[in-house]
């Protein structure tokens, strides 16, 4: 049963990075590529837990947590260069 779903959620996370790499590459505008950054690194992580449940490993799930941490800060500072034109004040 738990292979099944673990199928399921590889595929559908799949179809969604290919969906959002499309997206950055024709977003028509710069907060498109933003967003779709964004959800990029969010299926990842996705992508990055269902590994660790698939193969049993917690490194997987702290691996998950700093790409997080580390996607979240990296938006933040982007949004904040595009709407201010430097990072740090």
């Amino acid at each position: 049963m738990i292979e099944g779903a673990l199928a399921f959620g590889f595929a559908a996370l799949g179809l969604a990075l290919a969906m959002n790499l499309w997206r950055l590459f024709k977003g028509p505008g710069v907060a498109d590529r933003i967003l779709a950054l964004d959800t990029m690194v969010i299926n990842a992580i996705g992508l990055i837990v269902l590994i660790g449940i698939a193969s049993d490993s917690a490194t997987a799930f702290e691996a998950a947590l700093l790409l997080a941490m580390v996607g979240f800060v990296g938006t933040v500072a982007y949004a904040k260069f595009l709407l201010r034109g430097d990072i740090i004040e």
